[in-house]
């Protein structure tokens, strides 16, 4: 019953936080959409749909019975140190979060990583509806990676629900055409990823696309040195520069994106 409540309690999250920023966008959007934002909200969603039901099935039920494994054993680097149980969640959580980021960055890098990765940049407009606009294949191979680190490090059943719902929160709100007051995103920037961020990361311009990786930590970026802040928002062109044609990205073309030439 544990695992199906936490799995549960993250779907839950991410349907409200994507109607919780749909609805704030729609009120208080960033900039007006350049295509349809009907037709990519169907787009994205339908892929969304296909993502939850196929990793749902295939590594939903590994992962929580992972974290279970890790907490009934003792497994994990982070057993083996005398601390306390809170200490341990917040260091599995911090873990967990600067491996997404490179993660993230290995997406850009390695050519056969792109091919996936390049379906979620190639979005012509970035919304809410753009954090969940990914391959299958991408999902599945960070969720192998992920059952291998929960292993590793020895992230619990709590570490790995909070790190999920942060994850999924913040992703969402990054991603999102929301105007957020500038003195606030300013905040953000020392040590979170506010969407004028992550919106340089989603310009076609590859110089500006390197960079930016975090998402739920700006840290990662600043001392990795990958963190590129002063660029002016309303010159970005989202999306990538060899896929400009609404018309061709349809999800059956999303779906077949990944095996066709490569393209930075």
């Amino acid at each position: 019953m544990v695992p199906l409540n936490i799995a549960l309690l993250r779907g839950l999250t991410s349907l409200g936080g994507f109607s919780l920023f749909l609805c704030l966008e729609l009120v208080r959007p960033y900039r007006q959409p350049s295509v349809s934002k009907t037709k990519r909200l169907w787009t994205n969603v339908s892929l969304t749909i296909l993502n939850s039901a196929l990793i749902g099935l295939t590594f939903a039920g590994a992962t929580i019975k992972a974290a279970q494994s890790v907490s009934e054993n003792s497994l994990g680097l982070l057993n083996m140190i005398g601390l306390p149980v809170w200490a341990r969640i917040i260091l599995a959580v911090f873990f967990l979060d600067f491996a997404q980021y490179f993660w993230h960055l290995l997406n850009h890098e390695v050519p056969f990583f792109w091919r996936f990765h390049r379906v979620h940049h190639s979005d012509l407009n970035m919304d809410v509806s753009t954090a969940m606009r990914f391959h299958i294949g991408e999902p599945a191979m960070s969720g192998c990676i992920k059952i291998c680190l929960i292993y590793l490090i020895g992230a619990n059943l709590i570490s790995l629900t909070i790190f999920e719902i942060l994850l999924v929160l913040t992703v969402q709100f990054e991603h999102s055409s929301l105007n957020v007051p500038k003195s606030f995103e300013e905040i953000l920037w020392i040590s979170f990823v506010p969407p004028s961020m992550h919106r340089i990361h989603h310009s076609v311009k590859i110089h500006e696309r390197d960079t930016n990786y975090g998402s739920i930590l700006s840290v990662w970026d600043r001392l990795l040195g990958t963190l590129l802040k002063d660029i002016p928002q309303e010159t970005i062109v989202i999306g990538v520069g060899q896929y400009r044609e609404p018309e061709k990205l349809g999800l059956s073309h999303l779906l077949l994106m990944p095996f066709t030439r490569s393209i930075k």
